[in-house]
């Protein structure tokens, strides 16, 4: 793995961590804006390669649907879901079937998926509070084979996309990004905050 600076910045670590995964073999980012602008979290994979991405409506439920069916064919895919409170539409599908293949399978059916989402930045324009939300806490009761990983610091990043990506345990990942972290003067206000 690659070493890690103390200075990372939020949103360098998370497009240097989205370019690294578009060179692994079987990868694809496929979601809403990951293909053209449109939410904060293009910004990350505008310079991944074109054949790695792919453009999904706006249909939640459809999009956790076909990236079951993409991790069944042997694809480790990324989805992307720019907010947890749309995420939440596609919750019935992550609950009742990408955490149960594998028990419904016998382990035969080992699938893993990355799910990429956030937490809606609220500065420096608040967006309606059907935007922000944070529901990982109840993620983390709701599933048995899907980790649910907050990313508080840039040093998270790469290790914990290197650890969703390599795992051989079965499970898959929910990895929760923080919106306003993307924003560089709002992590340090909030680091010299916590420090004090």
């Amino acid at each position: 793995m690659t070493q890690i600076s103390t200075q990372l910045k939020y949103f360098d670590e998370l497009k240097r961590t989205m370019e690294w995964l578009a060179t692994q073999p079987k990868v694809m980012f496929v979601g809403q804006t990951v293909a053209g602008p449109g939410t904060f979290m293009f910004q990350t994979l505008r310079d991944c390669p074109k054949d790695r991405v792919l453009e999904m409506p706006i249909n939640e439920s459809f999009q956790m649907q076909f990236t079951i069916g993409m991790a069944l064919a042997g694809y480790i895919p990324v989805s992307v879901y720019p907010r947890q409170n749309f995420l939440l539409l596609a919750t019935a599908d992550m609950a009742n079937m990408l955490d149960k293949v594998p028990d419904i399978s016998d382990g035969k059916w080992p699938l893993k998926v990355i799910i990429r989402v956030a937490t809606g930045p609220d500065a420096p324009v608040h967006p309606g509070h059907q935007h922000i939300g944070n529901y990982a806490q109840a993620l983390r009761k709701l599933f048995h084979w899907i980790d649910v990983v907050e990313l508080d610091g840039p040093e998270q990043i790469f290790p914990a996309y290197a650890h969703a990506l390599e795992r051989t345990d079965g499970k898959s990942t929910l990895i929760i990004e923080h919106g306003n972290y993307y924003n560089e003067e709002y992590y340090a206000k909030r680091m010299k905050t916590s420090a004090s």
